[in-house]
């Protein structure tokens, strides 16, 4: 199971590193000044009333300075810390990590963008994906677990608000956003990686097993 992943966050005194990807505690400085060429080339110019909206929070652990403009990371220019699960069926996984590229800078981007992956999941678990909603229903009535079709409606409803802007203000909390990266990983291993790791444990068995428990089971049905 994916660990929980938390997002570096303005003025949050702890937070996974954009560097070192370690949970770690965060020490706030701010800043007037700095040699642009000591951070990247590609970096903007600034004008002098943006420069003194520069701050910059230093890694417990790694010893490196992240900046930040805004209340936005300016540098390092890195993409969300969180993967897509292994087993995340390969058609979600380009949506996915759209959204993973965005989310720093549009948290309703990226929550629209795994809206469509839990709509394409849907349809990955054997369901229609025209209407969210009604394919978590069907699952429910399978037998689905209560933790899962939570889990499900969460992202469900996030993703609702991010298309259809609601009670949930994405831009005002990035964090809920990137909770739904981990909710869908979550969701994966429930759904697709853990039977995906029995079936094969059990098609492991000796050939004389495997056919004795079918024998079994055929014999069940007819009592």
């Amino acid at each position: 199971m994916t660990q929980k992943y938390y997002p570096p966050t303005y003025q949050s005194l702890e937070f996974h590193c954009s560097y070192c990807n370690v949970y770690a505690s965060q020490h706030w400085s701010t800043t007037s000044y700095f040699k642009i060429e000591t951070i990247s080339n590609n970096l903007m110019k600034f004008s002098s009333s943006q420069t003194e909206k520069l701050e910059l929070s230093y890694c417990s652990h790694c010893k490196k300075r992240t900046l930040w403009l805004s209340e936005n990371i300016l540098y390092p220019h890195v993409d969300a810390l969180i993967k897509p699960h292994d087993d995340m069926p390969k058609n979600l996984i380009k949506d996915f990590e759209e959204a993973i590229s965005i989310v720093n800078k549009s948290p309703r981007g990226a929550a629209a963008l795994l809206r469509l992956v839990i709509q394409k999941l849907m349809i990955e678990l054997g369901e229609k994906g025209e209407n969210i909603n009604q394919d978590i229903a069907s699952l429910v009535k399978k037998g689905l677990d209560p933790h899962i079709q939570q889990a499900l409606d969460y992202c469900r409803v996030v993703g609702n608000n991010a298309v259809h802007p609601g009670e949930i203000k994405l831009d005002d909390s990035p964090d809920i956003a990137n909770t739904l990266f981990e909710m869908i990983n979550y969701i994966v291993e429930d759904l697709i990686s853990r039977p995906k790791k029995i079936q094969e444990r059990f098609n492991s068995l000796p050939k004389g097993a495997l056919n004795a428990i079918e024998k079994r089971d055929e014999t069940s049905k007819t009592i």
